[in-house]
């Protein structure tokens, strides 16, 4: 319905946030589940969808759903064998707190430089350094 009507639609398979509701954060598309999955990947095809996410998606599953698709597919936790990698931009830069999810490589620690920041200013408000004549108009 929504491509009929023009509208540009990305497929999303394996762990998606109603599956993560339903059975908690889990690899998708092992074992037997392996052929259900291609055939949703097809099926989102099939319904017109310019590119596919597959997301904690076996790394050889999602290799082979790549050559069968002529859509792009993009990786999150799926291995190097997709058309493209994405990495949610807050867990990439570190501002997630905990342990990172397994396919989750941190790039920055984000998260302790903008606490840091915080305090800064804090203190500096508290103790009357900021704003200062530099940071006020005439």
């Amino acid at each position: 319905l929504l491509v009929s009507a023009g509208a540009p639609v990305m497929g999303h398979v394996g762990l998606t946030p109603q599956s993560e509701l339903v059975m908690g954060l889990r690899v998708q598309g092992r074992g037997e589940a392996a052929d259900a999955l291609l055939a949703d990947a097809l099926a989102v095809q099939e319904a017109g969808a310019f590119a596919v996410v597959l997301e904690a998606v076996p790394a050889d599953l999602a290799e082979r759903v790549s050559k069968e698709l002529v859509i792009p597919t993009i990786g999150i936790g799926a291995g190097a064998g997709c058309d493209a990698q994405v990495l949610v931009w807050t867990d990439m830069a570190g501002l997630t707190p905990g342990k990172p999810l397994t396919f989750v490589k941190r790039y920055a620690d984000l998260r302790s430089v903008l606490g840091e920041a915080t305090k800064a200013y804090v203190d500096d408000v508290r103790e009357g350094r900021f704003p200062g004549p530099e940071h006020s108009f005439d």
